[in-house]
């Protein structure tokens, strides 16, 4: 598995822009041993000129990272009623992709109208050669492994593709050891990490179509009590999954992003290792 930084880690709450520039991040990356950016659209998107894309590719060429994952427009990490539009005119996505040389993005599933227009939009990245992926996430068609797995079938298209992430599936209840791995090997196309401690007292709330609102604590990937990434990782590890490895947690209320940066990837490597 190789290891890639989210800039979510410095994103703001808002989720439309960075609390630090983007080179600041590459740094981090750099200096830390990640070998890729996720790249959102906090930072780089579909509303990015052409000229500015092209420029941050060449940084990121100059400081040898890769991009892992392009999430074009701010719609589909906030999950919002907006978040599947991009389907339905997937260009400019694949603009942004091609322009970050990236062949992976991270697209929205809400209701099960939205799946002709993601068998097309997949049709259409496949001209390019690239890839669709959508995140296991509370509120989508990706709630729960069995839904999941009948979205990707009705879909069937062989350039799409699933993110896995366990707090999510936890937050459902769901599992996420190498039992749920071995579901969902066949369609693994990226896997993102963030640490959450079920509580129902806790400060933080998302709601869920299987659960209803389910209360929870952020927690740094290290610290014990959330998910259990030894389990998860071993599970990636056993089911031959050898992509990348994404730090997806939201850090800009726990830590500031060198700390996240540094942290977050000796853990990880740790249980890659």
């Amino acid at each position: 598995m190789k290891l890639s930084l989210s800039v979510r880690i410095a994103e703001a709450a808002c989720k439309t822009k960075l609390n630090v520039d983007l080179s600041e991040i590459l740094r981090l990356a750099v200096e830390n041993g990640y070998e890729a950016i996720c790249m959102r659209a906090s930072a780089a998107g579909v509303q990015t000129p052409q000229r500015e894309l092209r420029k941050i590719r060449h940084e990121l060429e100059e400081a040898g990272l890769a991009v892992s994952m392009v999430t074009a427009d701010c719609d589909v990490p906030l999950n919002n009623d907006d978040g599947p539009n991009s389907l339905r005119d997937i260009g400019p996505s694949l603009d942004v992709a091609s322009a970050l040389g990236c062949d992976l993005i991270r697209v929205c599933l809400k209701q099960a109208s939205d799946i002709p227009f993601a068998r097309e939009a997949a049709a259409k990245a496949a001209d390019r050669g690239i890839r669709l992926a959508h995140q296991c996430h509370t509120t989508t068609l990706f709630e729960q492994i069995d839904r999941s797995l009948e979205v990707l079938h009705e879909i069937d298209r062989h350039n799409f593709g699933l993110i896995y992430e366990p707090a999510n599936l936890m937050l459902c209840g769901e599992p996420y050891d190498v039992t749920a791995l071995q579901q969902l090997h066949p369609y693994l196309m990226n896997a993102y990490v963030q640490n959450h401690r079920l509580d129902p007292e806790g400060p933080e709330e998302l709601e869920t179509w299987c659960r209803g609102p389910v209360r929870f604590h952020h927690l740094p990937l290290w610290e014990e009590g959330g998910v259990d990434f030894r389990d998860a990782v071993d599970g990636l590890k056993t089911v031959g999954y050898d992509g990348y490895l994404t730090v997806h947690q939201h850090y800009a209320h726990i830590m500031g992003p060198d700390e996240a940066a540094i942290c977050s990837g000796k853990y990880l490597r740790s249980l890659i290792s």
